[in-house]
């Protein structure tokens, strides 16, 4: 029975272990989108803990699909320089390096962006009062989202990422395709599942064509939006299989359409929705979400509830986390071995 410590292959890409750092947005790259040396130190430091994989917080893949403006870009050339650093600084410390895709869509704005930021419809999003009112997107806009998407997937392993994450979660672009709340679309795009999930689907086919077979691609799902009128668990189920069908090596599991908002939940909480999803689909599923305790995040992987563990602000607040958790888990099973 594999545990939190136990290796997992990828699709040609086998991690150590099964504990990650997830996603977790630095503020601090250069207005161009550059990787600083802050930055590559900040993820080397928990690579070298110990983790068996590290996701580089969201790299935005457009210039029109920037969330902030110290976010890491992954949008042009020059980007590739800075963050063949820190893919090489992450892997030089044994964990593997995966570089997450992202478009904020209508979670941008016009002060960040210079003009409109881009929506599935023109409606300002739930979770940005403050925001503008988004274009709407036409025919030449997802033909263009699609290709940014292929070619951030391209610079990631020529920087020498190993995997690539398509960011689907929080309230982002893909997710707001996704989510009854903020697609209003009569089109192909708009009203049935199927419809929501297109765009999914085509930036997934292009990303998978943009790199090799040995580089995974995962998908950071937003598997329930937690806002009355918005997606709901079972959509989000059958997006998964749609999605792991059509190639993704990996569902990578969180909620909230306006992001993961731990206050009050109590530990663990998205693993109920880890649990529903590996009941559909057979590609392996991680979870995050309020998972602090070493023997917490190896239970969910003991017994099956998730295939990794993404331990996020505890990881933030302490480095050496990993480190920590490995030591004691390790001392806790020669213990049992002596019994």
């Amino acid at each position: 029975m594999p545990d939190l410590l136990s290796p997992l292959p990828l699709h040609g890409l086998t991690l150590r272990n099964r504990i990650v750092m997830p996603p977790m947005w630095s503020g601090q790259a250069t207005p161009e989108g550059h990787v600083t040396a802050s930055i590559v130190e900040y993820h080397r430091r928990r690579a070298g803990a110990g983790c068996g994989l590290v996701i580089v917080e969201h790299a935005f893949v457009h210039g029109r699909g920037r969330h902030s403006a110290t976010q890491i870009g992954v949008h042009n050339d020059t980007t590739i320089e800075g963050l063949s650093r820190l893919a090489h600084a992450i892997r030089n410390e044994g964990a593997a390096a995966c570089l997450q895709l992202a478009h904020a869509g209508s979670r941008s704005s016009s002060r960040v962006l210079g003009s409109r930021p881009l929506a599935p419809s023109a409606l300002r999003h739930p979770y940005e009062p403050e925001g503008d009112v988004p274009e709407a997107m036409s025919g030449h806009t997802f033909a263009e989202v699609i290709r940014a998407f292929g070619d951030a997937a391209e610079r990631a392993r020529a920087a020498g990422f190993q995997a690539v994450e398509v960011h689907a979660a929080h309230g982002f672009l893909l997710g707001q395709f996704l989510s009854p709340l903020t697609n209003r679309r009569t089109d192909e795009y708009g009203g049935l599942l199927e419809n929501r999930c297109r765009l999914h689907l085509a930036v997934l086919a292009e990303v998978l064509s943009r790199v090799d077979a040995d580089c995974p691609v995962f998908v950071r799902l937003g598997v329930h939006d937690e806002t009355p009128g918005g997606l709901e668990l079972e959509d989000a189920c059958q997006a998964a299989r749609w999605l792991t069908a059509e190639g993704a090596a990996l569902i990578d599991v969180s909620g909230g359409h306006q992001g993961s908002r731990g206050v009050g939940k109590g530990a663990a909480y998205f693993v109920p929705y880890a649990k529903a999803l590996k009941a559909v689909i057979t590609e392996p599923v991680m979870v995050a979400g309020g998972i602090v305790e070493a023997d917490l995040a190896d239970r969910i992987v003991r017994e099956g509830w998730a295939d990794l563990v993404g331990v996020g602000r505890a990881m933030l607040n302490d480095p050496d986390w990993a480190a920590k958790a490995i030591a004691h888990l390790s001392m806790t099973r020669a213990a049992g071995d002596q019994k």
